[in-house]
């Protein structure tokens, strides 16, 4: 990169930046999640005004190729912590609630995407359409985790039992959605059968290995130690290396990031993951604003017509109603009271930036067009542009709920405090 594209291509990623933070205040100040602002930003530096004018202008092909490396560190870094959060104390004494409310918002909008997924085939060609339908299914009933932990922070629901509930559905959808992801990816991604197979030795070193090692350099003679910038690059090399490994076999890099969260010891010290979380999400903080660009160059909404608008309509439909309907019939089966659990609908109704990465690798395996990609990147700033203006609705006081029928009462407190403390020092709510 010569001088010139050089300095071009700082300036756009000053400009990105710039945007992407000056949005993301907005959202704020309109009690919504900063990935809002920041989605959006992404959408107006595409093709969508001036028919790509300005994309052509500021973002040539050379400082393209450059954004989008950068962008695939910060998702590979984000889904390090994703995994990093999932804490299994949240399903301690509400094992039953949880799997029930994670089913139903599972299964109920992933059955209704089945037959919009036929729906939108009639205009359409695709190479592998059960696939296709599989992955329509899969897109509507993602939940954005970290996004919903900033969201419970910032409304003061983290110290109460449905917000220790949601996080943990919210992670047992998570862990089904990117299985169910790299399920689809192994039949389209082009992977033969003995790359993929290395899938299970792969997860068993590092279970067994990297995370026995990791416990010894996080860990020092059974006591916490400080997150030292060494200790911390050893974290993150893992990290970016996991990820490449998962690429390496057929699966995108993000699974083996993700995985690679998940095996760091959850019996070091909360201080010392919060501080790698918080390190990790201020690289993020400058990483993802760039990802949300690079998925806005695919988005154009200029040819949103009768037709289109008819799809989006029935995207936002079933999206909606599977997620909020199936959450809160699962959460109602388990004993929950009505109004915690249509609070639990409208959390768990939240996609965010998990979303779009998901989408990311549909279009890349050829199972979205860009009308379709464009039309689900709006589905997925809809939504969870919606969860701020349900829950003031709904959740003007806080809610107390007591143990599902049948189960003896117990103090929250524990759970309620690691919540609060996952929900502040996520990766600040970029899902």
């Amino acid at each position: 990169m010569t001088s010139h594209p050089a300095a071009l291509f700082l300036i756009d990623l000053s400009l990105i930046l710039a945007v992407a933070r000056a949005l993301g205040a907005v959202a704020v100040q309109l009690r919504q999640p900063p990935v809002v602002g920041e989605i959006l930003a992404g959408i107006l530096f595409g093709p969508t005004l001036f028919h790509g004018a300005i994309t052509q202008a500021l973002f040539p092909s050379g400082v393209r190729s450059v954004l989008s490396s950068m962008s695939s560190v910060g998702v590979a870094l984000f889904m390090f912590c994703v995994g990093l959060e999932i804490e299994h104390r949240f399903l301690r004494g509400r094992g039953r609630l949880t799997a029930g409310a994670a089913l139903g918002s599972t299964l109920v909008p992933f059955a209704l995407g089945i037959p919009l997924g036929l729906f939108l085939l009639q205009d359409r060609t695709v190479g592998r359409p059960v696939a296709f339908l599989v992955f329509i299914g899969l897109s509507v009933s993602v939940t954005a985790f970290p996004v919903l932990a900033r969201i419970l922070s910032d409304r003061g629901l983290s110290r109460t039992q449905v917000g220790g509930i949601a996080l943990a559905t919210a992670a047992v959808v998570d862990v089904v959605a990117w299985s169910g992801l790299a399920a689809i990816q192994a039949v389209c991604g082009g992977g033969t059968p003995w790359q993929l197979a290395l899938v299970v030795p792969f997860v068993a070193v590092l279970a067994l290995v990297v995370r026995p090692l990791l416990r010894r350099v996080l860990a020092v003679a059974g006591g916490p130690v400080d997150l030292t910038s060494g200790r911390l690059s050893v974290v993150l090399v893992g990290a970016l290396l996991s990820g490449a490994a998962t690429e390496l076999m057929g699966l995108h890099y993000i699974f083996g990031a993700f995985l690679f969260g998940l095996v760091v010891p959850r019996e070091v010290a909360p201080r010392v993951r919060a501080d790698i979380s918080e390190r990790t999400g201020q690289v993020t903080s400058v990483l993802l604003p760039v990802y949300f660009v690079v998925a806005g160059f695919q988005v154009d909404l200029t040819g949103v017509d009768g037709s289109r608008l008819l799809e989006f309509a029935a995207i936002l439909l079933v999206a909606v109603a599977g997620k909020f309907g199936g959450t809160y019939l699962g959460a109602r089966t388990q004993g929950l009271e009505p109004r915690p659990a249509l609070v639990l609908a409208a959390l768990m109704n939240t996609r965010g930036l998990t979303e779009l990465i998901i989408l990311g690798v549909g279009l890349q395996l050829g199972l979205l067009d860009g009308p379709l990609y464009s039309l689900m990147v709006l589905m997925a700033l809809v939504t969870t542009a919606m969860s701020g203006p349900l829950l003031t609705w709904m959740y003007r006081r806080p809610v107390e709920i007591g143990p599902p029928a049948g189960r003896p009462s117990r103090e929250p407190a524990a759970d309620g405090e690691a919540s609060a403390e996952l929900a502040e020092d996520g990766p600040r709510g970029r899902a």
